[in-house]
């Protein structure tokens, strides 16, 4: 994906396996499945029945891994994370899974997602004694369950995921019981799976097929995993939910070879792009997709609309990471080393240039000129979602409408700064049609991002000033 040049991104990957030899090594290869949602930090907590073990780093999973560090990872279950930083920033102190020890045992904590409420209650822990070592909002839940007045641990956590708001997929490892949680609202995936005997937990089911693990269905939206020598046990925190699974994930986030409540996410950009060329057709020579995650919308945008589908558009994959540049300019010629237009492709053809959001508008641009420079006589626009014009506090860094191209701009107004000789971005309606969750009203999906409706509430001290938003 061009996530960092794009600028959107989402916040983190988790992954557990419980009841295996190798559980480190599974872990590794889950969190490699994963390295799309986040690049920034990887960490692997084991446990082997006695004592808990973190190690973690700064970087891709192949760079804090790649020196014999698995080794000294021994035990029958791991949780593993991979991060990009939103909530909390960067810095080794946030990369995860965060450890914890006491009296009592120890506690490891991954989390992907983005708590609401993380300022309020920090605050409030704060002033009751608790010294934070992190900026990161998944430390809070680690101090709400030491601080639960319960006995077990696992009523603790119960009681600590009652008090925490927003998106959030939990997966928590002690020395003798992982937990898995997820949010009452369902707003990031989260899909559980068997390895033989062990059971293996994952942000997405691509990471099952890299493992050899078989799907066996997706964590349900409140719903607490307790996972032992014993087996597994379901649990509800909250009996109080609304499914709102992020459209994004769908959109653009999950890999495509994911499934998402029984929805392969390949199949559902398709759908997509099909229902983009039914709401905006054009006369074309060439269909392309913006490399990765646009691709296969603009392989359904040429099936329904008879225009050949190319690739006009190809990425380099061994170009270094751009979003680690400071300056918006380098990031602008980071799309030039990412992408390269093909020539003897687009040259004197009208090309309809297919892509799944636009958020500042500087990339697309750059790509329509791109075209252009390469001999395209017309460069038609579609975006395979609707416009991105509120702030998401879900995990997703655009916390702001500051950031936002369509937050004050009309779709003429954008096309004109893209230079683009047309522009469609797909409808409200017809993303949930296309998508096709089998649920009533926007399909059991957080729309927030386009309709400014956000599932939970939204406290004060997480949106930037003069931000207005609607509950």
């Amino acid at each position: 994906m061009l996530a960092e040049i794009k600028g959107l991104n989402e916040e983190c990957g988790v992954f557990g396996v419980w009841g295996h030899e190798n559980a480190s090594q599974i872990a590794y290869y889950g969190l490699h499945s994963l390295q799309h949602r986040g690049q920034e930090g990887a960490g692997i907590a084991v446990t082997d029945g006695e004592k808990v073990t973190v190690m973690k780093g700064v970087g891709l999973v192949n760079e804090v891994f790649g020196h014999g560090e698995l080794e000294q990872l021994n035990g029958k279950a791991a949780i593993g994370h991979v991060r990009y930083a939103t909530a909390g920033g960067g810095g080794f102190e946030n990369v995860q899974p965060l450890h914890f020890r006491s009296h009592s045992g120890s506690l490891a904590l991954a989390h992907n997602g983005n708590l609401v409420n993380a300022n309020a209650l920090k605050h409030q822990l704060e002033n009751q004694g608790s010294i934070f070592q992190s900026t990161s909002d998944t430390e809070v839940l680690a101090h709400l369950i030491k601080r639960s007045g319960y006995e077990d641990v696992k009523d603790k956590v119960k009681n600590a995921l009652s008090m925490v708001k927003g998106a959030y997929a939990f997966v928590i490892l002690t020395e003798d019981t992982m937990m898995v949680a997820l949010d009452p609202h369902g707003l990031r995936p989260l899909s559980i799976g068997r390895l033989g005997d062990a059971y293996v937990v994952a942000s997405e089911t691509c990471a099952f097929d890299i493992v050899g693990a078989v799907h066996e269905r997706d964590v349900e939206p409140g719903e607490l995993l307790i996972i032992n020598d014993e087996g597994i046990q379901s649990e509800r925190f909250t009996l109080n939910v609304n499914r709102a699974i992020c459209s994004m994930e769908y959109i653009y986030f999950s890999r495509p070879d994911s499934n998402i409540d029984g929805i392969n996410v390949h199949s559902a950009r398709k759908n997509l792009g099909k229902q983009l060329a039914v709401e905006s057709p054009i006369e074309a020579d060439v269909v392309t997709g913006v490399p990765d995650s646009s691709i296969s919308a603009a392989i359904g945008f040429a099936e329904q609309s008879g225009i050949p589908y190319e690739l006009g558009l190809i990425k380099n994959r061994y170009v270094g990471r751009t979003f680690i540049q400071p300056s918006q300019e380098l990031r602008e010629q980071g799309v030039k080393m990412k992408l390269s237009p093909v020539r003897k492709i687009v040259e004197g053809k009208r090309v309809v240039m297919v892509d799944d959001s636009i958020v500042r508008g500087t990339t697309s641009r750059r790509i329509v000129r791109m075209l252009r420079e390469a001999g395209a006589t017309e460069v038609h626009v579609r975006i395979s979602s609707p416009p991105i014009k509120n702030p998401c506090f879900y995990g997703i860094d655009t916390s702001s409408s500051s950031e936002l191209i369509a937050a004050t701009r009309s779709v003429e107004e954008i096309r004109e700064l893209i230079e683009a000789d047309s522009l469609v971005f797909l409808s409200n309606e017809g993303l949930v049609d296309a998508i096709g969750r089998q649920y009533e009203g926007n399909g059991g999906q957080c729309m927030a991002c386009f309709t400014g409706k956000y599932p939970t509430e939204i406290y004060p001290d997480t949106v930037h000033p003069h931000e207005k938003v609607t509950c």
